[in-house]
């Protein structure tokens, strides 16, 4: 996880440092001198830090003001699914409040974390946790879940709140006892589902949770057309009946790290992408394609494969090649579970 962390004071710049303890890829950045704590300080707007804090980290952290937070991220929160968790803790950590992204980015869990770290009191107003209920938004990130209609997500909530019982399948089973809200059902008013069958929708209303079970893997040349591979992977995924939220990894060997093709690739389908070295790629044991001439150039023979294979699962379309561009597919068996 990357963290992005502020603070306005130097009582606040002290809060933000115990933080360093907490987190493995830290950023801190102060709008007070804080030279002597070794904090960088921002010379331009707030809002220029927001904004690039909202498209590089996964999380943001404000030490000060909830005013302060509220009003310079206000303009680049895009919905719940896309933004990432925002954190506001006072200046001297009394109180921890997860801002915006609380089920989806995960910013009620880090908040409660960030809480017990520097023994403050956590601050969480969504209705579920309060409760104590079955959030079905929380249910699909720690289950590597697609929503496919994230509107349906907040009608679940509703129903389950409002003390209602909704239906319950999963197309792989599921590990665990069912939460209170959830019957096991195959019909009826309205339902989750969990399939990788984008039309599985068994009840009259259905929120169709679909597992993300496909790892990618991509070979290019240098400097590739982002359009041409975007178009050469929808092609190859439309091949094998794929349905887009199915696509849970995109990766490649690190030395595409910068690759815009590839990073704009993970953009559109909304994953992290994964860069492995060339060692880890090898360490694979396995049938896979060889060639010399890539092997000769990066240290593995297709990097494509071992990379979809290294990202987890089986492989289940072996190396395509179109224009400098090779592609292959894992997949692997993802059964829900409750806590």
């Amino acid at each position: 996880m990357k963290v992005r962390g502020i603070a306005f004071s130097t009582q606040g710049c002290r809060t933000l440092l115990r933080l360093k303890d907490m987190f493995d890829d830290i950023e801190l950045f102060s709008k007070t001198r804080a030279d002597s704590l070794g904090i960088e300080r921002v010379e331009g707007s707030l809002d220029d830090w927001a904004k690039e804090s909202f498209e590089k980290a996964d999380a943001i952290i404000f030490i000060g003001a909830l005013g302060i937070c509220v009003r310079h991220i206000a303009p680049y929160l895009r919905s719940k699914d896309k933004d990432p968790a925002v954190i506001d803790i006072d200046e001297i950590a009394r109180f921890t409040i997860p801002v915006s992204s609380g089920h989806i980015g995960g910013g009620n869990e880090l908040a409660l974390k960030i809480a017990d770290f520097l023994e403050s009191t956590p601050a969480i107003t969504t209705a579920t946790d309060l409760h104590g209920l079955f959030a079905v938004d929380v249910f699909a990130v720690k289950n590597n879940l697609s929503i496919q209609r994230l509107y349906l997500a907040k009608e679940a909530s509703s129903r389950i709140l409002h003390d209602d019982y909704i239906g319950f399948v999963s197309r792989n089973g599921y590990e665990g006892k069912l939460p209170k809200g959830l019957t096991e059902s195959e019909k009826g008013e309205f339902g989750i589902c969990i399939s990788t069958e984008q039309d599985d929708k068994p009840f009259d209303s259905t929120l169709l949770l679909v597992p993300k079970d496909i790892s990618i893997g991509i070979g290019c040349k240098k400097d590739t057309d982002p359009k041409k591979l975007s178009d050469y992977v929808k092609e190859m995924l439309k091949k094998e009946g794929i349905y887009k939220l199915r696509v849970g990894a995109i990766s490649s060997i690190d030395i595409k790290s910068e690759e815009k093709a590839i990073l704009d690739l993970a953009e559109e389908y909304g994953v992290k992408p994964r860069f492995y070295t060339s060692d880890e790629l090898m360490s694979l044991e396995g049938e896979f394609s060889k060639s010399e001439f890539v092997r000769s150039v990066t240290s593995v023979d297709c990097v494509c494969e071992r990379s979809a294979v290294y990202s987890g699962g089986e492989l289940i379309l072996k190396k395509t090649a179109k224009d400098g561009m090779t592609i292959a597919l894992a997949k692997r068996k993802i059964v829900p579970r409750f806590d």
